[in-house]
């Protein structure tokens, strides 16, 4: 559950931090003024499409970081990210693009020999 409070501490500190008056902010994600206005004040709740316009708006924003206070912000510029997937991790760079984490040989005789970057 979103908590509103610390939602509205977070936005405040996207706007000091990107130096915006919340006019300028409303302006940058394409909402009207007095919606933000009156989730600054909070009279109202973000809607779920108000919170995507900040994530398309703001790419270092992490969206956990904006929802529940998780994770830094601004992103951290990792390298690598490992996304998890069933058994499965895909390993991407900033780019988007996969990237080979380790080749792994099985042989016939049961053996098996792991190639990695180190």
């Amino acid at each position: 559950m979103l908590d509103t409070t610390s939602f509205i501490l977070r936005l405040k500190t996207i706007l000091a931090h990107k130096e915006l008056s919340s006019a300028a902010f409303a302006d940058l994600i394409d909402v009207q003024r007095s919606s933000i206005s009156h989730l600054l004040n909070g009279r109202n709740k973000p809607s779920l499409e108000f919170i995507m316009k900040i994530d398309e708006a703001f790419p270092e924003v992490d969206l956990q970081w904006l929802l529940y206070g998780e994770g830094d912000f601004p992103k951290s510029q990792n390298k690598n990210q490992v996304l998890s997937s069933g058994n499965n991790n895909v390993v991407k760079n900033n780019s988007g693009q996969k990237i080979i984490e380790r080749i792994v040989m099985f042989y016939t005789d049961g053996t098996f020999k792991t190639y990695s970057e180190q």
